[in-house]
């Protein structure tokens, strides 16, 4: 790759932003389809992210991608914010069209297109969404919007999971309802459902060997568990899903098609996904 005068310039802005992978997805995408454009991470402290913005106009930065704990913040510092988004309460993405800073938020089209790529249709299906962060609001949201036929919001602090319930109920007709992780009601809702989706960081290092946040016999084989994490590759709800004869999936497609989506938005050109996930799988494999 060759930085010239005329190079366009994306990030990611973060809050530590080191481990992210997001520069090598995207510049590998630049490089195959020969864009002259490169993509950095920023370390951005909370106190420091208006000036960012503010950067972003005055530099010509042309897209961010913004992770923890940015993605609230920066609905209320964008001039204009993507509907969905909107919903969401959060925004990932930033288009810098012409001095115009545009928000949106991509989480929640990977997700969605990762469970179609796995062949699980969302539409008409139950589902119970662990946690109650920023990532379950964009899965919960995105549920809804896609037609699910229902949304439990299950965490372990209920007046969080009913937070995420109103804003996700707010977004469409679909029921959705807050449950405690200790409420005997899980087992049922868990019988019920067609897919179960962990956003929390249980299951991810330090975390790894911390207990299921769902009793394993509850989990059945039809069932389709989507975790968020990605690394490692198999964690320990996904293997109890496949013994128990769940179909289960890591949100490694997802990180590919979210970012797949803010490449989209940059350039208006479609982007090599191909490209982009054998390049995450081939830094995960380093650093594993």
């Amino acid at each position: 790759m060759t930085i010239q005068a005329s190079t366009r310039v994306a990030a990611v802005w973060g809050w530590p932003v080191r481990h992210s992978l997001s520069p090598v997805m995207h510049n590998a995408a630049f490089q195959h389809l020969g864009l002259d454009w490169c993509y950095l991470a920023f370390a951005v402290a909370p106190a420091a992210l208006a000036d960012a913005v503010r950067g972003m106009r005055a530099l010509g930065i042309a897209g961010v991608n913004a992770t923890i704990p940015h993605k609230e913040a920066l609905v209320a510092l964008m001039d204009e914010v993507d509907p969905h988004a909107r919903a969401v309460g959060a925004v990932n993405t930033i288009h810098n069209d012409g001095g115009v800073l545009r928000g949106y938020s991509t989480d929640g089209e990977g997700f969605l297109g990762a469970l179609r790529a796995e062949g699980f249709e969302p539409r008409g299906r139950r589902a119970v969404v662990l946690g109650a962060g920023g990532s379950a609001r964009s899965v919960a949201v995105s549920l809804v919007e896609a037609g699910a036929a229902a949304v439990v919001i299950a965490n372990r602090t209920l007046s969080r999971a009913e937070e995420v319930a109103r804003l996700a109920a707010a977004a469409g007709e679909v029921p959705v309802s807050p449950l405690a992780l200790a409420a005997p009601g899980l087992r049922e809702c868990l019988a019920n459902a067609d897919l179960l989706v962990n956003t929390t960081s249980v299951g991810m290092s330090p975390q790894a060997d911390a207990p299921l946040l769902v009793p394993e016999e509850a989990l059945h084989a039809g069932l389709f568990v989507y975790d968020l994490i990605y690394n490692p590759a198999e964690t320990r709800l996904l293997a109890a899903a496949r013994r128990r004869g769940a179909r289960a999936a890591n949100g490694l497609r997802m990180l590919v098609l979210q970012g797949a989506a803010s490449f989209r938005i940059w350039t208006g050109v479609e982007p090599p996904v191909a490209v982009m996930e054998e390049a995450l799988r081939a830094a995960l494999g380093a650093r594993s």
